[in-house]
């Protein structure tokens, strides 16, 4: 049985750093597309970061390149994602998400966690 838990998630300050991490039990990470989305009261669930088994360029949403970084951990089997210069925009749930890879880039994803809440005041 798959199982992801997310971690990390918090309370900060504008321009404060968070790192989230993806624990997944049942999945190897290099064997699946990973990715976290977030959602935010009144707004649909987005795509934040993605990294694909098929293609090696990473996925990052235009509103978070440069502040956001996805990087996983073959040997750990996580997965994570690394915030910084965090606004109050970026307050949501954040879920980590692992499949293959159309279904993830789609947002149709089998596995996914229970979310971590990231508040940005």
């Amino acid at each position: 049985q798959v199982q992801l838990v997310e971690s990390g998630g918090g309370s900060v300050q504008t321009g404060g750093s968070l790192r989230l991490s993806c624990a997944p039990s049942g999945l190897s990470v290099s064997d699946f597309s990973m990715a976290w989305f977030r959602q935010s009261p009144g707004k649909e669930r987005e795509g934040v970061a993605a990294i694909y088994t098929c293609t090696s360029t990473p996925f990052y949403l235009d509103s978070v390149k440069g502040r956001f970084t996805i990087s996983q951990e073959n040997a750990k089997s996580m997965m994570y994602l690394q915030m910084n210069s965090l606004t109050p925009e970026d307050t949501a749930v954040y879920y980590c998400a692992a499949d293959q890879c159309q279904r993830v880039a789609s947002g149709t994803s089998r596995y996914w966690g229970q979310g971590t809440q990231v508040t940005v005041s």
